[in-house]
């Protein structure tokens, strides 16, 4: 059975393509690949249909990741089909939580950075779309720091499916 994992932000052309990209490689790097299915959206539909902000696209083709990405809106009909839901930050975990049809599903709702056990108290990752260059790299560490722990729980459950 796959697990299916979405990273979800505002517009869904920063922090979750990045996110996403990042954790799709991880999971292929880990041969979960057949596995686990990674998507991102946003929570609100400004940029529908909209390739990822290309800075975003700069700073993960510099470091190697894919960057082919649409933008989409989250919808809650989707909780029903994901076994986890990732936030970028705060903000994105209250909605998401809100929209969520029922408790369990509103229990998928995940902040990424609490995944990270070197993240302090503030586990947002800042959005970086109306900044530099700066914003996005350091979205992108945010992001691959808080990767290996995400792994290892998705990792722990879908072994645990399949014993």
């Amino acid at each position: 059975m796959t697990y299916r994992v979405c990273f979800v932000c505002t517009g869904n052309i920063c922090r979750s393509p990045m996110a996403e990209s990042v954790f799709r490689a991880r999971v292929e790097e880990a041969g979960l690949d057949e596995l686990v299915e990674v998507d991102s959206a946003g929570t609100g539909d400004w940029h529908e249909g909209d390739g990822a902000d290309p800075r975003a696209v700069a700073v993960l083709e510099d470091n190697g990741y894919d960057s082919n990405h649409i933008a989409r809106q989250f919808r809650p009909s989707w909780f029903s089909r994901l076994d986890l839901v990732i936030a970028l930050d705060s903000g994105h975990l209250k909605v998401l939580r809100r929209l969520a049809p029922t408790p369990e599903d509103a229990a998928k709702v995940r902040l990424l950075r609490s995944y990270d056990p070197a993240a302090d108290d503030d586990l947002d990752v800042p959005d970086p779309y109306y900044g530099g260059m700066e914003g996005f790299e350091a979205c992108l560490e945010m992001v691959e720091a808080a990767s290996p722990g995400l792994l290892a729980a998705v990792r722990e459950h879908v072994e645990g499916q399949a014993a």
